[in-house]
């Protein structure tokens, strides 16, 4: 038989065992079952959320649908151009959203590196050619001494044998890891365009806040200017004056604060969308917005599955599974299979003669006898590090369930604070309107109109903030059930 009839059997044999291996030491990975919950909270919800009939986008109830699918793009039940404008740029901008995508991409070419350097053969080629001078005493004898040239070509293959599958286990492990930046990438999305929506109804809140809070301090110096004309006509005591200038001045301080929240909010917008600027930003009008009327509430069984987060801590759960494999085979044989073939001449034009041809088929096995427990200690490492995985997952999983118990509970008591402030500012408007008629013709002392101005302003203030709670606690929930990225028609 020829040479390179042998050296092409023994490709054969190589390429045979790279598809037809063997078994594979180490633990093979299950999900974790998921939980048996049925509920996420102890007491059960009621069916919707109460009605604020006098409160316009923000007072619809909202129902409790369970198993309703969550659309990818979920921002669009609010019906804010700018909002849906904003989430837009922020997709396209933001830093850490492309860091998240390039270390996914990472992950990827790192896995297809392990493929090639492990599962496949690895085949190289040489050609080299020297001037060489030969010493007589180097042979013996008496020999003359010689110059001539030498040239080579060969070709070279090797491949070691995954014999007990500790090179797919590390494979394995590598696919976890591409799982777990996808699912990172995922978790950066969604908390992106959660983050984008409550901060973009925050400048709103804060926006409202600073209008009503204007607006109170303009009623408060039109009645500091009619007590003045009171004081000069001789039917007012300096006392008041000085007591409502006060109430003027509190609630003139209570605007930089406001102003301040406004600024720091509209900064971290910009940096969310990744176009920081000191221009204005699309603005949303708070009362404006739509309240989504049917509210998703996934099976505690689904949550698992749709959570970015408990999907990512499941992938490091089955890579540190992997890695027991991997530590298991580095205590067992490695088999190693080289061949080489090539030619030899002294002249390039009498290269690839059959009388120049060589070529060498070899085998390898090597044993670990004695590494002083390292490889032992590294596969109780390995172990260690699983338990620490599973149990980190346990977390992630049960904290998962606090978010949507907490979220649910958020969307039905605020409802009820909604309702609760609602109806207090509406009875603190009505009683400041009689109070001031009251005032002005000598009905009631000047200390019960101080007291009616004060509660309506925080009555005011609070329904702007609980209004605004009821828009973040629903984005909130869409963000604790996973977002509905697997609705994506975009393949990751």
């Amino acid at each position: 038989m020829h040479s390179h009839q042998y050296f092409v059997q023994l490709v054969s044999i190589i390429l045979i065992f790279a598809y037809l291996t063997g078994c594979m030491v180490g633990p093979n990975f299950h999900k974790p079952a998921a939980p048996t919950a049925h509920s996420y909270n102890e007491s059960p919800l009621p069916k919707k959320t109460v009605k604020i009939s006098s409160a316009r986008n923000a007072g619809k109830a909202q129902a409790y649908i369970m198993n309703l699918d969550i659309r990818a793009n979920w921002w669009y039940l609010f019906h804010s151009p700018t909002i849906n404008q904003l989430i837009n740029i922020g997709l396209a901008n933001n830093p850490s959203l492309a860091a998240a995508e390039a270390s996914l991409k990472q992950a990827q070419e790192v896995l297809r590196a392990q493929i090639g350097n492990t599962l496949l053969p690895a085949l190289n080629a040489t050609a080299d050619g020297s001037r060489q001078r030969t010493v007589a005493a180097s042979f013996g004898g008496n020999v003359p001494s010689s110059i001539f040239n030498l040239y080579n070509v060969s070709a070279n293959i090797s491949y070691t044998l995954d014999i007990f599958g500790g090179a797919r286990r590390e494979i394995e492990s590598l696919q976890a890891q591409v799982d777990y930046q996808q699912f990172q990438f995922l978790a950066t999305y969604l908390s992106l365009t959660a983050n984008i929506v409550t901060t973009a109804i925050t400048i709103a809140s804060y926006e409202e806040q600073i209008k009503a809070t204007q607006a109170l301090i303009k009623a408060e110096e039109d009645e500091l200017n009619i007590m003045r004309k009171q004081l000069r006509a001789g039917g007012l005591a300096d006392t008041n004056i000085l007591s409502q200038q006060t109430l003027v001045d509190q609630a003139r301080a209570t605007l930089p604060p406001l102003e301040q929240s406004l600024s720091q909010s509209r900064h971290a917008l910009s940096v969310l969308i990744g176009a920081y600027t000191n221009q204005p930003l699309p603005r949303i009008n708070l009362n404006n917005l739509k309240l989504p009327r049917y509210i998703p509430v996934s099976l505690p069984s689904k949550l698992v599955r749709q959570r970015p987060d408990v999907r990512a801590s499941e992938a490091l759960l089955h890579s540190a599974s992997a890695q027991i494999g991997v530590a298991t085979a580095n205590l067992l044989p490695q088999f190693t299979l080289t061949g080489g073939l090539g030619w030899i001449a002294e002249v390039p034009s009498a290269l690839f003669q059959s009388n120049n041809k060589s070529w060498d088929v070899g085998g390898k096995i090597t044993q670990p006898l004695f590494h002083g427990g390292a490889l032992f200690a590294e596969r109780r490492a390995a172990i260690d590090a699983y338990d620490q995985a599973y149990a980190q997952y346990r977390l992630v999983v049960l904290q998962a369930f606090q978010n949507v118990a907490d979220a649910l509970r958020a969307l039905d008591t605020g409802a009820k604070s909604f309702q609760a402030n609602q109806a207090a500012e509406d009875a603190a408007f009505k009683t400041l309107k009689i109070t001031q008629q009251q005032y002005h013709v000598g009905g009631i002392s000047y200390v019960n109109l101080l007291t009616a101005q004060q509660q309506y302003q925080q009555t005011r203030l609070n329904r702007i903030q609980s209004q605004a709670a009821r828009y973040t606690d629903t984005v909130a929930l869409f963000q604790a059930l996973g977002g509905g990225w697997w609705n994506r028609q975009k393949t990751l």
